[in-house]
């Protein structure tokens, strides 16, 4: 939030101030999505670009190793990353829609070392 308070060329930007709905793969239910942040940039030359962010550690944006063994904690990695997909996948279509474009950055696009 910082870097969005601080860069020049952001216009606008708010967190977590809208939802999209979507269908979880778990429960076949309607749930609502509240994407990270919306941004509101303007480019060098002058471009005004829109963007909705998700921040997401990058081990949930790719699907979980299959162990020898299923363990809860695969269960649950499994489940997440199949409700971060069905997110992301209405989120993008949502943008398409809107003229905006849809991001994930993780903390290696953030520079965060842990």
């Amino acid at each position: 939030m910082k870097y969005l308070d601080t860069n020049e060329n952001i216009l606008l930007w708010s967190s977590e101030e809208f939802f999209i709905p979507y269908r979880s793969p778990i429960d076949g239910r309607i749930h609502k999505y509240f994407p990270d942040f919306m941004v509101k940039e303007q480019t060098s030359s002058g471009k005004i670009i829109n963007y909705v962010v998700e921040i997401k550690p990058k081990r949930q944006c790719r699907a979980p190793k299959k162990p020898n063994n299923i363990t809860k904690g695969y269960i649950f990695e499994a489940k997440e990353y199949a409700k971060n997909q069905s997110k992301w996948a209405v989120a993008k279509e949502w943008c398409a829609d809107r003229g905006y474009e849809f991001r994930i950055l993780t903390e290696e696009d953030l520079n965060i070392r842990y």
